[in-house]
């Protein structure tokens, strides 16, 4: 599976932003697709997540009320929205799908995920 993340970029504090991550190549495996960020200096983060069936969503606690995830309706694209984004929320963003079916699914684990797009960079900044 091909990831493509894009819609980063320079936003002010309070901003939204909008991220969507493109799958192609055999997207029947997709598990779940979720989003990790790196700001500078810190490890990858788990941010939200998608089951790619049914469709449950996961939130770290910094994203809870803030963003949201979808899938795009019968397509293969997921968007994370981000709204009153802070300073704090600076980093290179990532998608990345899980496509083994494995016996336990921890979204929150980068080593659960077998696919990973390239980042996309956010920046808030006054």
């Amino acid at each position: 599976v091909q990831l493509q993340a894009s819609g980063g970029g320079l936003a002010q504090p309070g901003d939204s932003l909008r991220l969507s991550c493109a799958s192609s190549g055999g997207t029947f495996r997709i598990i779940v697709i979720s989003w990790f960020r790196q700001a500078p200096g810190k490890e990858r983060e788990f941010v939200a997540g998608l089951r790619w069936g049914g469709g449950s969503t996961y939130y770290e606690d910094f994203a809870k009320g803030r963003f949201t995830i979808s899938r795009d309706r019968g397509g293969n694209t997921v968007n994370l929205q981000m709204n009153s984004l802070e300073p704090e929320d600076t980093a290179v963003y990532f998608c990345a799908a899980v496509t083994r079916p494995l016996e336990t699914i921890v979204v929150e684990h980068q080593s659960t995920y077998d696919s990973w797009g390239q980042g996309t960079q956010v920046t808030v900044s006054s």
